[in-house]
């Protein structure tokens, strides 16, 4: 059961901004990632992504629960890093309108991928928003022996938008692999979520549906930087001019 990604949001081509959890307490925690959701949401972009790329899983619950009883005005979703199981139950508990897998197909052997299918099933079925799924995603391992237009339809089955990379944190998602993804999934949501820069989007919107963004919002452009908001501007701004086009 495939539900309607795209109508979380309130433009066409949406961007998700990534809070990666830098701090050394949980107050420090709170309090950056509030402040970068609200730089990120004011200049632009459709919603952030609480995720532990830095901080514990403790650190993402306490984000997700300062969000959800503050009743804050922003989409919020979730990626706990490798706990899947963990992740679909903070979604539910603090109400994320979606979460990102990173990996929903292609990254177990077939003898353990049964077993996955059926796991994603339950929770889906457990969960009323939207899951965020990567096939051939950064640092995911390509264990199913598939091809890659066999693990897509199965991934398709398995999420409500597709997530597609290029090798790594910060590096580019090549046009080839977006097109080779949207000749597959057809009218299926596919969300850029690696490398996505003001230069290159214009090019990555023409296939995609819309973007996960870290790096580039960042003052270092790394993921380890702060959030600037002139960089969120730079890249928000070519969005709009994007979206005038599409309406």
């Amino acid at each position: 059961m495939s539900r309607d990604f795209l109508s979380i949001f309130s433009s066409v081509k949406p961007v998700m901004g990534m809070l990666h959890l830098n701090g050394d307490t949980e107050i420090e925690v709170i309090r950056r990632a509030n402040e970068e959701a609200r730089i990120m949401t004011e200049n632009g972009v459709d919603a952030v992504i609480v995720e532990n790329y830095f901080g514990t899983p403790e650190y993402v619950r306490a984000v997700l629960r300062d969000f959800q009883s503050n009743k804050v005005q922003f989409v919020y979703g979730v990626n706990l890093l490798d706990d899947d199981e963990a992740n679909f139950k903070a979604a539910i508990q603090y109400g994320a309108a979606f979460l990102q897998l990173d990996s929903v197909a292609g990254h177990l052997p077939p003898a353990e991928d049964a077993a996955f299918g059926r796991f994603m099933k339950t929770w889906r079925d457990a969960y009323e928003g939207c899951v965020i799924g990567g096939v051939r995603f950064k640092y995911q391992p390509y264990l199913s022996g598939r091809s890659l237009e066999e693990d897509l339809i199965i991934g398709m089955g398995r999420c409500d938008a597709i997530a597609v990379t290029g090798l790594g944190t910060g590096m580019p998602t090549e046009i080839s692999k977006i097109k080779e993804f949207r000749d597959i999934v057809g009218d299926f949501p596919l969300l850029v979520t690696a490398g996505v820069t003001p230069e290159s989007c214009p090019a990555q919107f023409a296939l995609a549906h819309g973007a996960i963004v870290g790096s580039y919002f960042k003052d270092s452009h790394t993921a380890a930087g702060n959030i600037c908001k002139d960089h969120v501007r730079e890249l928000m701004t070519v969005v709009e001019t994007i979206r005038r086009g599409v309406s």
